[in-house]
């Protein structure tokens, strides 16, 4: 027995299918996985196969034709190939996360691909495929070319496609988000985005429930920063929650590293983050008497209600630039 693939159209219509399968049955080809594409042409149904090895290529090609199938596309397959689709997108979208670099490689395993090529400037029109080449946008900038002489491309594909690049253009970007922070001390502190991974980490350092924790990791429509020292312990969050144009802030440092300049460092990224995003001011719920936190956050104070007091900060354009610098504040 010898593994084929074959990719044929069929009329997308009921019991069309089963006709190709009873074509190739007859030939005791033993179909081991199919995917069906929808396409404008009818369905494209991509199988691998398990044929005897007296059958050739031009065999297998009667069958298709005999079973109503058109614009056959037949070859050799590897033991690969016996891997479902989905499990095999997910296994690349894993190996993305780990290396983003690596998603050109990543898009000829996905598609069978012969090429892919990376360009600096935006895709020609807009992103799409035609039957030889498919177009993508990178979300860093520029664009992605994608070769295969056949079989022609279908929907499903470009839309599996678009998302690896996009997984791979967040992770790179959570990446570049990633600095790291020297302390007047000389000990460093990576600040990163926060992800649902942190939840253990941070449990701790806020005591609070789960459901609020994971709240907090990914707020809405803000971002959540969190400090991590040389043991991958977390050590501060910084959270902003935006509602219209306002983002309400949470900072917690562990009181072991506060007066540092921890706080007034996140502060500066979250205020960053706020400007880019075109908010107008940052508001934060602070106890009365935290007079190292109200120090740290400066801003206008209003009245204080069962001993909170609100601190809103202003995001002018002048208040963007120099985040990176340690401070000596509270915090």
């Amino acid at each position: 027995m010898a593994l084929w693939r074959i990719r044929a159209t069929v009329d997308d219509r009921p019991g069309y299918l089963s006709v190709l399968t009873a074509s190739l049955a007859l030939r005791s080809v033993n179909i081991l996985a199919v995917q069906v594409h929808t396409t404008e042409g009818g369905a494209v149904d991509d199988f691998l196969i398990d044929a005897p090895d007296a059958l050739t290529e031009a065999d297998l090609r009667a069958a298709v034709a005999r079973g109503r199938g058109r614009d056959a596309f037949v070859t050799r397959a590897e033991a690969q190939g016996l891997a479902d689709q989905p499990s095999r997108a997910l296994a690349l979208a894993g190996r993305v996360a780990h290396d983003p670099d690596g998603l050109g490689e990543a898009l000829i395993s996905l598609l069978d691909a012969a090429e892919v090529r990376w360009r600096p400037e935006p895709p020609p029109g807009r992103p799409g495929f035609d039957d030889t080449h498919m177009r993508l946008a990178d979300p860093l900038g520029g664009s992605y070319e994608v070769l295969r002489p056949r079989p022609a491309f279908t929907p499903s594909e470009f839309a599996r496609a678009r998302a690896l690049v996009a997984l791979a253009g967040t992770i790179q970007r959570r990446h570049d988000e990633q600095v790291t922070l020297l302390l007047p001390s000389g000990k460093e502190l990576t600040v990163r985005p926060a992800s649902a991974g942190d939840l253990d980490a941070v449990r701790d350092l806020h005591g609070l429930p789960d459901a609020r924790l994971r709240r907090l990791l990914a707020p809405a429509g803000g971002v959540c920063l969190v400090a991590e020292n040389a043991d991958e312990r977390i050590v501060a969050t910084a959270s902003l929650v935006v509602e219209g144009d306002v983002g309400e802030l949470s900072l917690l440092v562990d009181a072991g590293w506060r007066r540092r300049g921890l706080g007034t460092f996140l502060l500066g990224r979250l205020r960053k983050w706020a400007g880019r995003h075109d908010l107008t001011a940052v508001v934060a719920h602070v106890r009365s008497d935290d007079v190292a936190m109200l120090r740290t956050l400066g801003g206008i104070c209003s009245g204080a209600d069962s001993g909170m007091v609100d601190v809103t900060l202003a995001v002018p354009a002048d208040s963007l630039s120099g985040d990176g610098a340690v401070l000596n504040a509270g915090g």
